[in-house]
C-alpha cells in the first residue's frame, strides 16, 4: 500500500504527465497546420507561407522542450543498461534515485546555461530573420522548462518515487 505522499506524488505526476502531452499536442498540430499550409501555398498557389520556416523552428523548439518533462517524468531519459539491468530491490533503488540526482544536476546546468544564453541574445537585440522575432525570449523559456525539469527529477528521487511505468496518459 502506497503511502498518501506517495498517491499524492503519483497523481501529479499523472496529471503534469497529462498536461505536458496536451500542449506538445497542441504543438505538435500547429506544427502540421503550418507545413501543410506552407505546402499547398508553395505548390498549389505559388505562394509560401511568410515565415513557415521559422514557424517550424519555434515549434519544434516548444516541441522538444516541452517533451523534456515528461520524459523526467516517465524516467524516459536514454540509458545503457548493461550493468544495472541485473540490479534487484535496494540496489535498483539507490541506482535509479543517484541517475534522477545526476539528471537534476545535468538539467540544473543546461537550465542555467541556457538563462544565460538567452540573456546574452537579449543584449545583442538577436531576432529571428523574417518574422523579427526575439530570441532572447525563446531561450528564456526554454531555460525555464529545463529548470523546471530538474526540479521535477529531484522531488522524485528526494521522495523516492517508484519508477514510472512509462506512460499511461
Amino acid at each position: 500500500m502506497a503511502a498518501p505522499s506517495e498517491r499524492i506524488a503519483m497523481r501529479a505526476r499523472r496529471w503534469l504527465r497529462l498536461a505536458t502531452a496536451v500542449l506538445c499536442g497542441a504543438f505538435l498540430v500547429a506544427l502540421t497546420l503550418v507545413t501543410v499550409a506552407d505546402v499547398i501555398g508553395r505548390y498549389l498557389l505559388s505562394s509560401p507561407l511568410p515565415g513557415a520556416a521559422e514557424y517550424t523552428e519555434i515549434l519544434l523548439m516548444a516541441i522538444v522542450f516541452m517533451g523534456l518533462p515528461a520524459v523526467c517524468l516517465d524516467d524516459g531519459h536514454i540509458s545503457v543498461d548493461l550493468l544495472t539491468a541485473s540490479l534487484k530491490g535496494m540496489a535498483a533503488k539507490v541506482q535509479l534515485n543517484l541517475g534522477r540526482l545526476l539528471v537534476s544536476v545535468v538539467l540544473g546546468l543546461v537550465s542555467w546555461q541556457l538563462w544565460k544564453h538567452g540573456a546574452q541574445l537579449e543584449s545583442y537585440n538577436e531576432v529571428t530573420v523574417y518574422l523579427r522575432a526575439p530570441l532572447g525570449p525563446f531561450a528564456r523559456a526554454t531555460a525555464v522548462i529545463a529548470g523546471i525539469s530538474a526540479i521535477i527529477t529531484f522531488v522524485m528521487a528526494v521522495l523516492r518515487l517508484p519508477k514510472s511505468d512509462g506512460g499511461g496518459v
